[in-house]
């Protein structure tokens, strides 16, 4: 498999490029089956990259986090191509705290995937920030899933943090080398689209 190289963005929709950090990250982690059911009142489809996805997979962590996933038609959430993610804490976090936890999370796995970088770009003028990273891991054949994620995340009102994320995943060795030959256009052309997206607004219920 080749390897990925850092593009800096310099500037994207108010957004202006924060911060590159050469890295190894986390392994791919495949998503469970569960009952869809919306608890943040975003029942979708959510319309992006003249696709719709449909709301596939839900979860309530805690009183406060809520998860959502949203797939095209046909897909299914542990072998899904592409997805779209809600996730939405009410309190207990702001905005670069819940960046510098992800952050810290994909730095703990450090060692554990053969695949590097991810980017920041932060909104200063909007309090978002925009966090795209690359994630691999072999399957039990010893082939590689390689997955890109762009995350968009915004204040929920003045309390907690609203995460609207975009997930691009392949399977095999042979996908996986012609996904990162195609990346640096497909990360470009996704994060633009994700810092101009109209997010949904999620009101949790519990």
């Amino acid at each position: 498999m080749g390897s990925l190289r850092q593009t800096a963005i310099s500037a994207l929709g108010g957004f202006r490029f924060l911060l590159p950090v050469l890295m190894v990250l986390a392994g791919a982690m495949p998503a469970a089956a569960q009952d869809a059911v919306d608890r943040l009142g975003i029942a979708g489809p959510i319309a992006f990259d003249g696709t719709d996805y449909a709301l596939a997979w839900t979860s309530n962590p805690s009183p406060t986090y809520f998860k959502q996933e949203y797939l095209p038609a046909g897909q299914m959430p542990q072998t899904y191509k592409s997805m779209v993610l809600v996730e939405v804490l009410t309190a207990g976090a702001d905005v670069k705290q819940a960046l510098a936890s992800q952050v810290q999370t994909l730095n703990e796995r450090k060692g554990s995937d053969p695949l590097l970088n991810l980017s920041i770009l932060q909104n200063e003028k909007e309090e978002e920030v925009i966090l795209d990273f690359l994630m691999s891991q072999k399957d039990e054949k010893g082939e590689y899933i390689v997955e890109w994620n762009a995350y968009r995340y915004v204040p929920y009102e003045k309390t907690g943090v609203t995460l609207f994320g975009v997930s691009h995943r392949v399977y095999g060795n042979e996908a996986a080398t012609a996904f990162l030959g195609g990346l640096k256009e497909l990360r470009k052309a996704q994060i633009s689209l994700i810092a101009q997206q109209e997010l949904p607004q999620p009101k949790p219920v519990y």
